[in-house]
């Protein structure tokens, strides 16, 4: 995906990305408190910024979105994606800040320069500022996390730790299952419900690759090629490219399948994770992971 900030969320929203020490690390120190002193979302992000484990990159997606660093934090909600009901339910479960993998403006760089007079906008922006929260993009530098937050949280999820390469998180030697059981399995404890499979339901399946989220032509296509490679496991992506490319491909004779799960259903147990991890440094307001439903629906 593209990297661009994009545009200002809005004159009343500041947005809050100068943290960063350029060319290294923030200290591990930055955001501690003294007594009597409420916790700030900057002092949060701060500590993020010093946890995560690479240096801080720019250009990023990964900013503060809407409000502000100053804002006292009364607890944080690690999100997959910063819907309006999401943010709804971090406020009445009294979690003002969010933490989202996710945009909350529907682009990837929450870019709002075309939307200044849409009216969802407008509501959903005044929703955050009147309910004085603060919502975080944590995307980029939690994929940078070594190991991937989002693949060691999908992993988990699924028990498949076991199965890992150990060079590369998102690769599994699978005890031999069928396309169809390995899809249901997916379906039953990612709470799916709308998956869709390309491939012979009686395929053998040993090896899956997969790449959580949105995978475009490449490198879906090159995965789905590997000579060593079964399954490829996705959140989604465009049916006329590595769709296409799977059934072609099964047409010319390849024991290959593609499952796409759904964007949200493919990454959100490594926000669940990420709760854990923030837990490690942040002790003083409560972390909650919230689990967002699939929104699909099947007749």
């Amino acid at each position: 995906m593209d990297s661009r900030d994009g545009s200002e969320v809005s004159r009343r929203s500041f947005l809050y990305g100068g943290l960063a020490v350029a060319g290294g690390l923030v200290s591990e120190r930055v955001g501690v408190l003294t007594a009597g002193d409420s916790l700030k979302a900057g002092q949060i992000i701060d500590r993020i910024k010093a946890n995560v484990g690479i240096p801080w990159r720019e250009p990023t997606v990964d900013r503060m979105i809407a409000g502000s660093p100053d804002t006292a934090v009364t607890g944080i909600a690690t999100i997959m994606m910063a819907t309006l009901e999401m943010l709804e339910r971090a406020q009445a479960a009294g979690k003002n800040m969010v933490i989202t993998h996710e945009p909350t403006f529907w682009s990837h760089q929450d870019d709002v320069s075309q939307l200044k007079d849409d009216a969802l906008y407008k509501y959903k922006l005044d929703f955050i500022e009147k309910n004085r929260m603060a919502v975080f993009h944590f995307h980029d530098h939690w994929h940078g996390h070594k190991p991937d937050g989002i693949a060691t949280g999908m992993a988990r999820e699924l028990g498949w730790e076991k199965y890992q390469d150990e060079e590369n998180p998102k690769l599994f030697a699978l005890p031999e299952i069928t396309l169809e059981r390995l899809a249901e399995e997916l379906e039953t404890k990612l709470k799916a419900g709308t998956i869709r499979v390309v491939g012979d339901p009686k395929l053998p399946v040993k090896r899956a690759i997969a790449s959580w989220g949105y995978v475009s032509e490449f490198p879906g296509i090159p995965l789905l090629a590997r000579p060593d490679i079964d399954v490829l496991i996705v959140g989604e992506t465009r049916e006329w490219e590595v769709v296409e490319y799977a059934q072609d491909l099964i047409t010319w004779g390849k024991k290959k399948a593609l499952i796409l799960l759904g964007h949200v259903v493919s990454e959100q147990a490594g926000m669940k994770y990420c709760a854990e991890w923030l837990k490690g440094f942040v002790t003083e307001v409560p972390v909650e992971y919230l689990e967002e439903k699939n929104p699909f629906w099947r007749p």
